[in-house]
């Protein structure tokens, strides 16, 4: 090394990722292949109503997969946080087409609020620490 490495700016501090920012993301990453599954699902037992073709389970699928992956993403910002709820009332509502989605629901979705409730009372009491023993 005969480059002076006083001349190189110091790498940027990665951002503070908070706790349900962390633990949403993995929860709404899982949840978008099971989403994916599930439209295979409603493909492969022709679960849509009379005149719509099945292909559109696969179609409904994929969107869902990919609304739910960048959802994923967002969770920084509150909208992001409104976003995986709404995402979570659109999946219930598949249970109309298949009863069996109303499992993945319940799952998924006690997943999600325990990342955005429990997550967030834990974060509150992290910060609370840190502020009093001048780690902030």
């Amino acid at each position: 090394m005969t480059e002076n490495t006083a001349e190189q700016p110091a790498p940027k501090p990665r951002r503070y990722r908070t706790l349900p920012e962390k633990v949403g993301s993995v929860v709404l990453g899982f949840e978008s292949i099971v989403v994916f599954l599930a439209g295979l699902v409603i493909f492969g037992l022709s679960a849509l109503p009379e005149g719509i073709p099945r292909w559109w389970g696969i179609v409904a699928g994929s969107v869902g997969f990919v609304v739910t992956l960048v959802a994923s993403g967002t969770l920084r910002w509150s909208w992001g946080r409104v976003l995986g709820w709404a995402i979570q009332i659109v999946i219930a509502l598949g249970a109309l087409l298949v009863p069996a989605i109303l499992l993945v629901t319940i799952v998924f979705g006690a997943l999600y609020a325990y990342a955005m409730i429990g997550g967030s009372k834990i974060e509150r009491r992290v910060q609370e620490q840190r502020r009093e023993s001048g780690a902030v």
